[in-house]
C-alpha cells in the first residue's frame, strides 16, 4: 500500500477516459484524498476505494466552462473559482504532493499552489492545440506548467510533442501509456450478440463520449455507402454535448439509417461490447491524446480502423496493429471498414500482433508502476 498522502483534483463527476485512469491510479491510497468539484458517478465510483471524497462548495456548473471557451466567458465563474482555489489550497496543507487528473484542475491547482507549496503534477490527458484549446487557455496552461509544475504526465509521443511545441519545457514532461487490466470474456461474439440483443450480419461500433470532434458523424456518414451494415454507438454526451447528439439522431434519420444505428448510451460493459462487432471505429475528426478503445479492441481481438492522428499511429503501429484512414474522409472509412468485412481470415496475423503489443505496452501494471515513482520522486524531492 502507498505510504504518500496525495491530494488528487478532478473537476468532474462524470466519469470519461481521463476519470477511469484515476480510478485506477488512486487504487490502494488509502492516505490520499479526492478533490471533486461535483458530484456525479465519479464520486460514487471512488467511494468503494476508501480514500477521502472532498466535495466542493462551488465546483457546480464549472463544467460550463469549456476547453474552447474564451477567457471572457469565466468572469462570470470569477469568484466562484477563487473559492475554489481556496479549497484546494486548504486541502493541500494536509498532503504531500497535489496531483491535477484534468486541465481545470491544474489550473486551479497551479494558482493554490502559490499560496500552500507542494509538488504539483499534472496528468494530462489532452491535447494542448488550437483544435482543442483556446490560444488564451493554451498560454495560461504552459505558464503555469512552466512555473508549477514539478512533472507533465502524458499518455503519448503526440500529447508530449503538442506540450513542448506549445511553449512547455521539455523537461517536465514524462510519457506514460494509458493501462488496462481487462479480463476476457470467454464467450463466442454470436453469444455476446445474442445476450445484448444484437442484429446478425456485419456490425462496426465506436465507442467514446458523443463530441464532434470525436467523428461520431464520420462513421453516420460512411455508413451510407455500406448497405447491410449496422452500427452500434456506445457513449454519452457528457460535457455539455447535447446538441451534438441531437445532431447524430438528425443526422442518422436524414440518410435513413434507423434501422442500421442503435444509440446505446454510456456503457460500463464497453469490453465485452466490443467483442461483439466485427470492426472497431476510431473516427476522431481532431489528433487524441490516447485511445482508450484502440487498446481495448486490441485485447478483445477485435480490427480497428482508425483515424491516421494524434496518438493512433503510434498506438496501431503505424498501421501493422490496425489500419490507418484520413480523418473527416467518410468514403476512405467506408472502405477502410468494407475491406475488412470482405476478408476477416486474412486478418489473424494482425490481430495476433495487435493482442500482444497491447499486452505487452499497455498494461495497467506498467502505468501503475511509472505513475507510483513519479509520485515517489515529487514527495522526495519537496522533502530534500
Amino acid at each position: 500500500m502507498s505510504t504518500e498522502r496525495v491530494l488528487f483534483v478532478d473537476h468532474t463527476g462524470q466519469i470519461g477516459g481521463a476519470e477511469l485512469i484515476l480510478l485506477d491510479v488512486v487504487e490502494g491510497r488509502r492516505q490520499s484524498s479526492v478533490f471533486l468539484f461535483e458530484p456525479g458517478p465519479l464520486s460514487e465510483a471512488l467511494a468503494s476505494r476508501h480514500l477521502n471524497l472532498i466535495a466542493s462548495k462551488w465546483g457546480r456548473g464549472v463544467t460550463q466552462f469549456r476547453r474552447d471557451s474564451s477567457v471572457l466567458s469565466a468572469l462570470p465563474l470569477a469568484g466562484r473559482l477563487a473559492a475554489i482555489v481556496v479549497e484546494i489550497a486548504r486541502a493541500s496543507r494536509a498532503h504531500d504532493v497535489v496531483y491535477a487528473n484534468s486541465q481545470k484542475a491544474f489550473v486551479l491547482s497551479a494558482i493554490a499552489n502559490v499560496f500552500v507549496k507542494r509538488p504539483l503534477i499534472w496528468h494530462l490527458h489532452d491535447i494542448i492545440s488550437a483544435d482543442h484549446f483556446g490560444a488564451a487557455q493554451r498560454r495560461a496552461q504552459v505558464l503555469l506548467a512552466n512555473a508549477c509544475a514539478s512533472r507533465v504526465i502524458v499518455p503519448s509521443q503526440a500529447a508530449a510533442a503538442a506540450f513542448v511545441a506549445a511553449g512547455g519545457r521539455r523537461d517536465l514532461v514524462e510519457i506514460v501509456p494509458n493501462g488496462l487490466a481487462i479480463e476476457p470474456d470467454p464467450s463466442s461474439p454470436g453469444e455476446l450478440r445474442q445476450r445484448f440483443g444484437l442484429p446478425p450480419g456485419p456490425l462496426v461500433g465506436v465507442f467514446s463520449r458523443l463530441a464532434p470532434w470525436k467523428g461520431q458523424h464520420v462513421l453516420i456518414e460512411a455508413l451510407a455507402a455500406l448497405p447491410g451494415v449496422n452500427c452500434i454507438v456506445a457513449g454519452d454526451a457528457l460535457f455539455g454535448e447535447q446538441d451534438y447528439a441531437a445532431e447524430l439522431s438528425q443526422l442518422v434519420a436524414k440518410l435513413g439509417l434507423d434501422d442500421r444505428v442503435r444509440f446505446l448510451g454510456h456503457r460500463s460493459d464497453v469490453p465485452k461490447l466490443m467483442k461483439a462487432v466485427d470492426v472497431m471505429v476510431h473516427p476522431s475528426i481532431d489528433p487524441e491524446p490516447f485511445g482508450r478503445t484502440l487498446v481495448e479492441a486490441m485485447l478483445a481481438g477485435v480490427p480497428v480502423v482508425a483515424t491516421d492522428a494524434g496518438a493512433a499511429p503510434d498506438i496501431l503501429e503505424g498501421g501493422k496493429a490496425g489500419t490507418l484512414v484520413p480523418p473527416a474522409d467518410a468514403p476512405a472509412l467506408a472502405g477502410a471498414i468494407a475491406a475488412v468485412l470482405a476478408k476477416p481470415e486474412q486478418l489473424t496475423r494482425q490481430l495476433e500482433y495487435a493482442t500482444g503489443r497491447a499486452r505487452a505496452h499497455y498494461s495497467l501494471e506498467r502505468m501503475l508502476h511509472s505513475i507510483g515513482l513519479l509520485i515517489a520522486k515529487a514527495q522526495a524531492g519537496a522533502a530534500a
